[in-house]
């Protein structure tokens, strides 16, 4: 395989010329560039990335952390963040780190001694935190929101305002009944939906009916065979995430609960599958397509600038699709 000293002799320059046309860290005469470049593709020569990411301080990678792959939320998450990072040259390094810290902390490590260009977070682990002050690359978090001062910017939704649109939609559906399906509460992003449903229902005159489940679809079989006992006359659910949403769908059709005409369901996210299933889910929309490009700049346009934990809310709204039926239609 040839080397840049091969490229330097082949092209009539000295191997730190090469050097230099490759790393483009000082301005080379353009006839000697050209040769440069004629003997590399001559040549067959491809740089060694690992020795280029040293020299450079950079290795055109941005790490992502996702907790779970098997929920659609952050493997579409993952995929925006992947074209906006090669729109601009770089690539991702995609961590699965199943919920679990010490995968978290390893991820970072290997991310730093990569040096990686930075790394965008999707993390509801609190105790993340204390690690994130100990790396100089820039630290986006997405979706969700810690103390901590020391990472780049938090992006995040409006998560209240969420859980006030599906409760207002169920009841403008002719709902009265509305059991919410909130998400852990130890996370940011659960509390936030469900005070938003809880402060609806509080204003309106309802009674606040919940259930708590992890925003996982095998959990939501489960908790929805509890929701049916325990709250025998809903006539609305508010589920905690499209996933959870598909599987009350699942047990209610089980059951053979028709829906909408007995039970109007709303999830939360907007994944592709929502409008895919039948009949199609109507749910929150999260602009994940924004949120994920706007990491990426974060990472790249900002990343120099001193940590100061800056954060920028997204808007949600309402995508009314088949799980639920005005009152007019019916």
């Amino acid at each position: 395989m040839a080397g840049i000293r091969d490229v330097a002799r082949q092209a009539g320059v000295s191997p730190a010329t090469v050097s230099r046309v490759i790393n483009g860290t000082t301005p080379v005469a353009a006839d000697k560039r050209e040769r440069v470049l004629r003997a590399i593709e001559e040549m067959g020569f491809v740089p060694n990335e690992v020795a280029r990411s040293l020299f450079k301080k950079s290795s055109k990678t941005i790490g992502v952390i996702i907790p779970s792959i098997r929920n659609p939320y952050f493997t579409q998450l993952a995929d925006v963040i992947d074209a906006a990072a090669k729109e601009r040259g770089y690539r991702i390094v995609l961590y699965n780190v199943h919920h679990d810290l010490d995968q978290e902390r390893a991820a970072l490590q290997m991310l730093a001694a990569a040096n990686a260009d930075g790394v965008i977070v999707a993390s509801n682990n609190e105790a993340l935190q204390e690690e994130l002050a100990h790396y100089q690359m820039p630290v986006v978090v997405v979706d969700a929101l810690f103390q901590t001062r020391q990472v780049n910017a938090y992006l995040y939704c409006d998560y209240y305002q969420g859980g006030r649109l599906a409760a207002e939609h169920l009841t403008a559906c002719g709902c009265r009944n509305l059991v919410c399906i909130r998400g852990v509460q130890g996370l940011y992003t659960a509390q936030a939906r469900y005070e938003g449903y809880r402060d609806y229902c509080r204003e309106h005159g309802l009674t606040e009916q919940v259930v708590e489940c992890d925003y996982d679809f095998e959990a939501g079989l489960s908790m929805t065979e509890e929701l049916l006992e325990r709250f025998p006359q809903v006539d609305g659910i508010v589920a905690c995430n499209d996933m959870v949403a598909i599987s009350v769908y699942k047990i209610l059709h089980k059951r053979n609960i028709a829906v909408p005409d007995q039970i109007q369901l709303v999830g939360f996210d907007d994944i592709h599958l929502a409008s895919l299933i039948s009949p199609e889910l109507t749910t929150i929309h999260q602009p994940i397509d924004a949120m994920g490009r706007r990491a990426v700049e974060v990472i790249l346009n900002e990343g120099h600038l001193p940590k100061e934990g800056r954060r920028q809310s997204f808007p949600v709204s309402l995508v009314p699709r088949e799980t639920t039926r005005s009152k007019e239609s019916r």
